[in-house]
């Protein structure tokens, strides 16, 4: 007696073959959508990132513009202040060490007062990073130095500062006012070439001897 509800080998793999089919039918329906959805996510990745990038620029520019502006916001007022620093210096400068030793009492409490003054305003200018520089000596650098003038010295290196008009002022790392110099013009140190003769003078020891 045959079973009905038994299946041949035949029909089984039928079967396999028809839900193999309908599984990569269905795969295949749903791969476009699959792949839409990865590319949107592989988008929106990249834009977050962006994003984050982004924020983290502006976070330094800020973080950057306003350490600049804690450091140079006074610039402007501080290249003000140097003309009163200048004529203090001027009025110091005026009475020679002669003319201070022969003041009357009352007159040198009153350069001592000037001087004061003057250490005073560049003390509170150095606290808000604003320092004076005297290049005297120094290399000249056309960054920091402007030059006036050319001092003719042969016993100074050509391009060493020989003399400062005007000193200059620093605000954190740039310039607030460049210092006023005059640069040395060194000549050509004088020595015998090779091979040459001796001075006429050294001839005429030569023929007396």
């Amino acid at each position: 007696m045959t079973d009905n509800n038994a299946r041949s080998p035949q029909s089984a793999e039928g079967a396999f073959e028809s839900a193999s089919a309908e599984a990569n039918a269905s795969a295949e329906a749903s791969s476009p959508a699959t792949e839409a959805l990865v590319k949107e996510v592989a988008e929106l990745k990249d834009r977050l990132l962006r994003t984050l990038a982004e924020m983290e620029n502006l976070r330094r520019r800020t973080e950057r513009e306003v350490a600049d502006s804690r450091t140079y916001g006074i610039s402007t007022f501080a290249r003000d202040l140097l003309g009163v620093s200048d004529n203090l210096r001027r009025a110091l400068e005026a009475i020679g060490p002669d003319a201070r030793a022969a003041l009357a009492p009352p007159m040198a409490s009153f350069v001592e007062g000037v001087e004061l003054t003057e250490r005073e305003l560049l003390k509170v200018l150095e606290k808000h990073g604003v320092r004076r520089f005297d290049p005297m000596g120094e290399k000249f650098d056309p960054n920091v130095h402007q030059a006036m003038f050319e001092v003719p010295d042969p016993s100074t290196p050509a391009g060493t500062v020989a003399q400062v008009v005007q000193a200059g002022f620093m605000i954190g790392d740039r310039v607030l006012r460049p210092a006023l110099v005059g640069v040395a013009k060194g000549g050509p140190r004088f020595t015998p070439s090779e091979g040459q003769g001796p001075s006429s003078e050294q001839e005429s020891q030569d023929t007396s001897a």
